[in-house]
């Protein structure tokens, strides 16, 4: 219901934390249509924090990538190598 909150206020951003943290995998696709949606249909900028990179690639047209505030890498999603996902997500 937050989100429908957040919604109904007609914003021209919108901002994720971790739509998919806790959420069945059957039920991803679907915040993943969406956030998709709501992107292209609303004209919706949507500012989303994800640690799912697959959901992330699949949802996202451009993507950035934090380390203690600073911008260590940014593009387009289809730039989201393995690489770097490894260098600067991986534990």
């Amino acid at each position: 219901m937050a989100s429908a909150r957040a919604l109904a206020a007609e914003p021209e951003i919108l901002l994720l934390d971790e739509p998919t943290e806790g959420i069945q995998p059957n039920l991803v696709e679907e915040i993943e249509e969406v956030v998709a949606d709501l992107n292209r249909a609303r004209h919706l900028t949507i500012i989303m924090v994800e640690q799912n990179v697959a959901f992330a690639r699949r949802a996202a047209g451009s993507f950035a990538i934090l380390e203690k505030g600073r911008v260590m890498a940014a593009g387009a999603t289809v730039s989201l190598s393995d690489d770097l996902v490894h260098r600067h997500l991986a534990i």
